[in-house]
């Protein structure tokens, strides 16, 4: 028997496990960090990330903070202590991060800012997002066109609603949303009775549908007695929710009394619904599956010594630095194209999950 025949093919055999054992660890840990879980949103951008990491070969740990800042904090360190290579963070708070992520770089971490600028850190290498200041114009100019501002139409009433303070897009949703809005209230052409603008007053901490509902419910008792409000100015479909519920407990949506212009944005299935009965008039569609691919793509490019793609390099400071970033863009969704930009072009739902 020729053992040394078979002792060089044992040695190639075991050689060749060696290879691909190494190969499979050149895919290395992506850390996801999502914010909550109570917004569906946030649940499909995380499943589309994982979806298109493990379909790149790479592995991920995928957390969700439930709105708990001290949490995500917690979270992100344990992905850094895990040995991830990237992390990808959706902040609760853009403001609190900068200690955490620089003990990532200190590890050689690359950070990935998505959807939400990180605030006041050297340490965020891109972002991926979305054109916040154009859904806000989208918001507006649904609201201007609806009511037929343009055409001299009016006066109106108006109320105001922005997102939460502490996250970076809530100030561009709401700055865009005015650059439509101002100059209409300017010319008296709308009134905002509460006298409640900017976003000292209108911010919706941590976005969340219940404290916009209490805040419509005081708006309507203190200025709207006697007075109908016309539109309103939602930043997305969770405050829009909160709202329409004020809305309907003091008679709005009933016969004589129709629902004011309701803005929002995200898509999300109940404000579809919500479209659908003629009560929310319009939401922002952003393709979260895009947005996964555009973030995946930046750290396939990191961990391949390639410069990602961006498209924006000027728009994006975040106190310390500006950030290189990739913008997506957003479309307005209402009553008369719900079906062909959510079903029929995107396939981002089937008709039976929104009928």
């Amino acid at each position: 028997m020729n053992f040394g025949k078979y002792l060089v093919a044992g040695l190639v055999l075991a050689g060749a496990c060696i290879s691909s054992a190494v190969s499979a660890q050149e895919k290395w840990p992506i850390g996801i960090s999502m914010p909550t879980k109570s917004s569906s949103r946030w649940i499909f951008d995380g499943k589309n990330m994982e979806k298109e990491f493990r379909e790149k070969g790479y592995k991920t740990d995928l957390q969700f903070a439930d709105d708990d800042i001290p949490n995500q904090l917690a979270q992100i360190e344990n992905m850094i202590t895990k040995g991830v290579r990237v992390l990808v963070v959706a902040a609760i708070d853009c403001n609190t991060l900068s200690n955490v992520l620089q003990k990532a770089v200190d590890k050689g971490i690359k950070v990935i800012a998505y959807d939400r600028l990180i605030r006041g850190s050297r340490n965020v290498d891109y972002y991926a997002t979305f054109d916040n200041y154009q859904v806000g114009v989208l918001q507006a100019s649904y609201i201007e066109k609806t009511l037929g501002l343009r055409s001299g139409h009016g006066p109106f009433n108006i109320e105001l609603f922005g997102g939460s303070a502490d996250d970076n897009n809530a100030h561009f949703y709401y700055n865009g949303a005015m650059s439509v809005l101002q100059p209409y209230i300017d010319a008296g052409r709308l009134t905002v009775r509460s006298k409640q603008t900017g976003m000292a007053k209108v911010a919706t901490l941590r976005w969340d549908g219940s404290v916009a509902q209490a805040r419509m419910d005081n708006l309507l008792s203190a200025y709207y007695t006697k007075e109908r409000i016309d539109a309103v100015l939602s930043p997305n479909d969770s405050l829009s929710i909160g709202i329409l519920s004020s809305l309907k407990g003091v008679g709005y949506g009933a016969p004589g009394l129709p629902m004011p212009v309701v803005t929002g944005q995200d898509a999300e299935i109940p404000s579809v619904k919500s479209i659908l009965r003629g009560e929310q008039r319009s939401t922002v569609f952003k393709d979260t599956r895009e947005l996964a691919k555009v973030a995946v793509s930046m750290v396939d490019a990191l961990l391949n010594g390639k410069v990602p793609a961006v498209n924006d390099t000027t728009s994006y400071n975040n106190g310390v630095k500006t950030v290189p970033a990739y913008l997506l863009k957003p479309a307005i969704v209402d009553i008369a194209n719900w079906k062909e930009v959510l079903i029929t072009q995107s396939g981002y739902y089937t008709e039976s999950q929104v009928r």
